[in-house]
């Protein structure tokens, strides 16, 4: 009997250990009105860790998903990355806004873990805000404003614009601040005007006095705002009579609140991908489609794309690595030059963990139906004093 388990127990240590599994926390908003955001970006990521999974895992390891609600609170976003650190995370996804993410990512950022914002587009989302082992995938802001700049300034003629900055979140002054500095360079290109309102303003009525007093109609209105507040100003301008093309940013994208402006055309945005079906790539429609079967509805804005891009950046990067230790992911990922992604290349350095330029498509709402009709990428690099503000 005793030779017989000395037999066993010679083929048990012979036979190859089972992996564990490899943990993802996910510090995120569950409640609040964080959750609207975090939600679809969170359901993207688990969709790239399903079909990973799937695949064989990462590093021969099965995928596990730990979460903790942060209750869009920045005191519970704190313990929120201590809850997943304590159930074994080795990676965490935190927040898409830097103020509600960045008190989790700080928590991985002292265990010298990786963490990845699901959607956020303020650089302090990053190096600069967290460590040198946060990133975010999705596009910063003054991208998307310098953007809207030099296409329709390529596309469209567009040689005059007045900048309608919305003074609600730090993201509105991202836009503006990238429209602002590209705008300016390109040829015959001048600002004619510039205001601010607050998102709950009920009336801009002296913002649309300014426009219109000016010489001539702009050929475009930069409105740097986000929704209720975004709506309300397009339907007062419309109403007003003025028909310049009214630009924006990615917030915006969506059918969601078109029902408060009847029939709008002339409205332009850049997105990452269009939940829309007409998308030139398949990779983006077949993951309209995932999530879909996954939630019962496609969805409803761009930002659900950001969440399934950093899973997909951040396996690739442990792969090249050979590990989850924090410091050599971020050394693969700083590697990543126009990484190919379904939703566009991404690239990294050791200065920014953002995207300062990237492939956006450019959506346009004709007869309140909108629609893709463009793709454009910035012809230089957002430099990194202009993303902070010097």
């Amino acid at each position: 009997m005793k030779h017989a388990l000395t037999a066993l127990a010679l083929i048990a240590l012979a036979l190859p250990a089972r992996a564990e599994d490899l943990t993802i926390g996910f510090a995120i908003a569950k409640s609040g009105w964080m959750e609207a955001y975090d939600t679809p970006a969170a359901t993207a990521a688990k969709i790239r860790i399903e079909e990973i999974n799937a695949a064989g895992g990462l590093l021969g390891r099965q995928i596990k998903v730990v979460e903790s609600d942060t209750r869009t609170d920045r005191a519970e976003a704190a313990k929120a990355g201590l809850d997943v650190l304590d159930q074994g995370a080795e990676m965490m996804v935190v927040s898409c806004d830097y103020d509600f993410g960045a008190p989790a990512a700080l928590v991985a950022e002292g265990e010298g873990m990786n963490s990845f914002f699901l959607c956020a587009e303020d650089v302090k989302a990053g190096i600069q805000g967290v460590g040198p082992n946060s990133f975010s995938s999705s596009v910063l802001a003054p991208v998307q404003g310098a953007t809207m700049a030099e296409w329709a300034h390529a596309k469209r003629e567009a040689r005059t614009a007045f900048v309608l900055e919305d003074t609600f979140i730090e993201y509105n002054k991202g836009i503006c601040t990238g429209f602002n500095w590209m705008f300016p360079q390109l040829e015959g290109a001048e600002i004619v005007g510039n205001d601010t309102f607050k998102n709950d303003d009920a009336s801009i009525a002296s913002q649309i006095t300014r426009i219109k007093s000016l010489p001539a109609e702009p050929d475009v209105i930069m409105l740097c705002s986000v929704m209720p507040g975004a709506a309300a100003a397009v339907r007062q301008i419309r109403a007003a009579g003025i028909n310049s093309l009214i630009l924006n940013g990615s917030a915006v994208d969506g059918s969601y609140w078109l029902d408060a402006t009847p029939d709008l055309s002339g409205f332009v945005l850049p997105v990452q991908g269009s939940i829309h079906g007409d998308d030139p790539r398949p990779e983006v429609e077949a993951f309209n489609k995932a999530y879909e079967a996954k939630t019962g509805a496609r969805p409803a804005s761009q930002y659900a794309y950001p969440g399934y891009v950093l899973i997909d950046l951040w396996a690739k990067a442990v792969e090249r690595a050979g590990t989850v230790e924090g410091a050599a992911v971020t050394a693969e990922l700083e590697k990543m030059r126009d990484e190919p992604t379904a939703f566009g290349p991404r690239s990294f350095s050791n200065e920014l963990h953002h995207q300062n330029t990237a492939l956006m498509q450019i959506v346009e709402i004709t007869g309140g139906k909108p629609a893709r009709v463009d793709e454009w990428r910035i012809s230089q690099p957002v430099p990194l004093d202009v993303l902070m503000g010097k």
